[in-house]
């Protein structure tokens, strides 16, 4: 498939755009209500975490197809400061913006599959991928 959107991630409003673009090719290929909501919650996270830690980055939104298996691809990509200790943010409850500390490690639970690339003072590439079942 590899059939790709992405959409920069600005201001808040951006994160809606990709929200909704995600919900969209989810719907598409046939994921139900529930992975749906579960789709946006994951964009929502990562795009806000673009937002508000690195300033500006994108979501892309790739359709992907394997081994018989239909699925749906996040990417979070920003040049942002980059994350100095991925254990300590993949822990539930940490944050640094004062927020429930849900984010990476809710997208992780939201998704069937979770890789995060980091380097300080570089940015971070995450990549999340949801199986249609």
């Amino acid at each position: 498939m590899g059939d790709q959107s992405c959409v920069k991630i600005i201001n808040e409003w951006d994160i809606v755009a990709a929200r909704q673009l995600g919900r969209n090719v989810a719907k598409e290929l046939g994921f139900g209500t529930v992975d749906q909501a579960r789709i946006t919650t994951a964009i929502s996270e990562l795009a806000r975490n673009i937002y508000l830690y690195a300033g500006q980055g994108q979501i892309c939104i790739e359709k992907l197809a394997e081994n018989g298996k239909t699925g749906l691809l996040l990417s979070a990509v920003d040049n942002g400061p980059g994350i100095k200790d991925i254990r300590q943010v993949m822990q539930d409850g940490f944050s640094t913006s004062g927020g429930l500390g849900a984010g990476l490690p809710g997208v992780k639970r939201l998704m069937d599959e979770f890789n995060i690339e980091t380097a300080v003072g570089q940015g971070t590439d995450i990549k999340a991928i949801k199986w249609l079942r």
